[in-house]
C-alpha cells in the first residue's frame, strides 16, 4: 500500500526531474541566444571597421548555424514522428529526447540533441550535434555538423551521417558509407532503421 507520504515523495522526484530536464533546455536555449547575439555584434563591428572578410565570415558562420538547427531538428522530429505512426499501429516504442546532449565522434567534441526510442531492450539513438567552441575541434572531411544512427547492441545496422549543404546552399544528411554518390538520409532511411527496431530477429549482437 502506497501511503501519502510516499506518493508525495515521487511527486517531488518527479517535479525535480521535469525542473532539471527544464533547466537544462533552458540553458542550451539561452547559449544559442547568447551566441546568436554575439556572432551579430561582431559581424556589425567587422564591417563597420571595413573588415568584409571578417563580417563575411561571420555572416557564414551565422547562416550555418540556421541550417545545422533546421536539419537537426527536421531529421528528429522525422524520426519521432514514424515513431509515433508505428505506435499508433501497435508497437510500443518508448520515445525520450535530451536536449543538451554531448558526445564525440573521432576527435570533435560535439553538443547538439539525442532522439531515444526503446524497444523492450533494444535501442536506437539519433545523435545530432556540431563543435561550438574551438576546444571541441573541427569535423574531419567537411560537413556543417554529425550525427550517428545508432542501435545499441547492433553495430552492423549503424550508421554515422554527416550534414553537407548543396552547391544552392540547401542543407543534406548524407550516410557516411564512401559510395559514389553519397547515399542521402529520406523518409525510407528513417523507416529503415526503426524496422529494424522493431525486428525481433535482430537480436545476434544484443548481450544482455
Amino acid at each position: 500500500m502506497v501511503t501519502s507520504a510516499a506518493f508525495a515523495c515521487e511527486q517531488g522526484k518527479a517535479a525535480k526531474l521535469m525542473s532539471d530536464s527544464e533547466s537544462a533546455k533552458q540553458k542550451v536555449d539561452e547559449l544559442d541566444e547568447t551566441w546568436a547575439a554575439a556572432l551579430a555584434e561582431a559581424e556589425a563591428q567587422a564591417r563597420a571597421a571595413g573588415r568584409v572578410d571578417i563580417s563575411e565570415y561571420l555572416a557564414l558562420r551565422k547562416s550555418n548555424d540556421l541550417l545545422r538547427k533546421t536539419a537537426c531538428d527536421w531529421l528528429l522530429a522525422t524520426f519521432q514522428n514514424v515513431a509515433g505512426e508505428m505506435n499508433r499501429a501497435g508497437a510500443s516504442l518508448q520515445i525520450s529526447n535530451d536536449d543538451n546532449y554531448h558526445f564525440t565522434v573521432g576527435s570533435a567534441g560535439l553538443v547538439g540533441k539525442l532522439l531515444k526510442l526503446e524497444n523492450g531492450i533494444r535501442q536506437l539513438l539519433v545523435e545530432v550535434g556540431w563543435p561550438r567552441v574551438p576546444a571541441d575541434g573541427f569535423i574531419r572531411g567537411g560537413g556543417i555538423a554529425l550525427g550517428r544512427l545508432r542501435h545499441v547492441g547492433i553495430k552492423s545496422a549503424s550508421e554515422l551521417i554527416r550534414l553537407v549543404t548543396s552547391p544552392e546552399g540547401t542543407p543534406r544528411w548524407i550516410v557516411e558509407n564512401n559510395h559514389d554518390p553519397a547515399e542521402e538520409i529520406r523518409d525510407a532511411n528513417i523507416r529503415q532503421h526503426i524496422a529494424i527496431l522493431l525486428d525481433s530477429s535482430r537480436v545476434d549482437e544484443i548481450h544482455l
